[in-house]
């Protein structure tokens, strides 16, 4: 019987490799809801070829997505808008499967949607598990959704864990032979860069990954490496392990997405090509294996991986996030909002590559931090974080 599935950001890069998957199996999986903020041409076109019952976009979008439909005689796919569509679409009783692929803080309520709703949840909103990690696993637990990995290093650690790791409370400590979890970074295109030039990085170059083909945001990160710091925060709350069991180990070919080492001398490592598709499918089949167009790895043409040392100094973003995690509380949504203006005031033009992770540290030492409790105290510290980087950026402006 077929599944239906939900994608939240189908337009962007995640939601295209979902629908690629979705195309190789067309007898096991049918797109039930979509959604985009921006793209809305490109949305009607997926509208038109996949049939949807429902499209959401911001409100502001509706008229175009509306002419669209009428210029393409869409009739069939109900339009939704805001946050409130994405929530009934995350949650509506014929979804079986939520491809959470939103950018940033504004997949983090539909994302709870579904994981209250106790759908399989196909996690690539990392944001949502750094702003409110205790509140989303402890929903998942309570609503028995599964909640599944699709970040490429965090389904690497996935695959090499024990079975039935996910169901175990660990209490922050490894369990069943495990010693640490080893996350990989690509280390991103400046990786041998110097701090001068780091200083003169502009946002085209930043948003040129050596690796992977990636919306702009996360591409900066992934230049800052707070991408990488981004993943730790996530790591320690999907894996319910403490931030220093796990160890950052820059890795510019990409082959290896992630290793996980054991007690008794073992290192297990999940390897690929760099295509989304591969943990996608994985996450779509779970616990069994689906087909892909991902071609097997070539080890007599990749014969050669590198591994080093993550450089703090000249990638301090790493490191705090490292630290917001072992402080804990609300730090991981204050260093969440702090770097998405940071990043926005980059791409604009507004502020220097090197002062994103220096808006990130002083939003972390302005608000002030303490248990992230409930889900309105984490949404109104976001906001008030995002308030007072949206000044700092202002300022380093002018």
């Amino acid at each position: 019987m077929s599944q239906s599935v939900c994608i939240l950001g189908v337009t962007g890069s995640i939601g295209q490799s979902t629908l690629k998957v979705i195309d190789r199996h067309p007898e096991k999986y049918n797109v039930f809801a979509v959604s985009a903020f921006s793209r809305v041409e490109q949305l009607s076109e997926i509208c038109q070829q996949y049939h949807p019952q429902y499209a959401v976009v911001p409100a502001a979008k509706v008229d175009e997505l509306h002419q669209f439909f009428k210029l393409k005689n869409i009739t069939s796919t109900e339009i939704l808008s805001d946050e409130s569509g994405l929530i009934a679409v995350a949650e509506h009783p014929q979804v079986d499967i939520v491809m959470a692929a939103i950018v940033g803080a504004a997949g983090l309520l539909p994302t709870l949607a579904a994981v209250q709703a106790g759908k399989r949840v196909l996690l690539a909103n990392k944001e949502s598990l750094v702003m409110s990690g205790d509140i989303m696993m402890k929903a998942a637990k309570e609503n028995k959704a599964l909640l599944l990995p699709v970040d490429s290093e965090h389904n690497a650690i996935f695959q090499c864990l024990p079975q039935n790791y996910l169901q175990l409370d660990t209490g922050g400590k490894p369990q069943l032979g495990v010693s640490q979890i080893l996350l990989t970074a690509s280390g991103g295109p400046f990786l041998h860069h110097t701090l001068d030039e780091l200083s003169k990085v502009t946002p085209a170059q930043a948003c040129k990954h050596p690796n992977w083909s990636m919306g702009q945001k996360i591409s900066v990160d992934s230049a800052t490496l707070m991408n990488k710091g981004l993943e730790l925060i996530e790591a320690c709350h999907l894996f319910s392990i403490q931030e220093h069991f796990v160890t950052v180990v820059v890795h510019p070919q990409s082959i290896i997405h992630s290793m996980v080492q054991y007690v008794d001398g073992s290192t297990l490592a999940q390897m690929g090509n760099p295509d989304m598709c591969t943990p996608i499918a994985h996450a779509f089949a779970w616990p069994n294996r689906i087909e892909t167009h991902v071609p097997p790895l070539d080890l007599f043409v990749n014969d050669t991986l590198n591994f080093k040392q993550p450089d703090t100094v000249r990638f301090p973003a790493l490191q705090l996030a490292r630290e917001a995690m072992k402080s804990g509380g609300l730090a991981p949504a204050i260093l969440n909002a702090a770097n998405e203006i940071a990043v926005e005031a980059f791409l604009k033009n507004k502020i220097k590559f090197l002062d994103i992770p220096k808006v990130v540290e002083s939003t972390l030492n302005h608000i002030q931090n303490s248990n992230a409790d409930s889900l309105e105290l984490i949404l109104e510290t976001d906001s008030l974080s995002r308030r007072y980087a949206i000044q700092l950026t202002n300022s380093l402006s002018t």
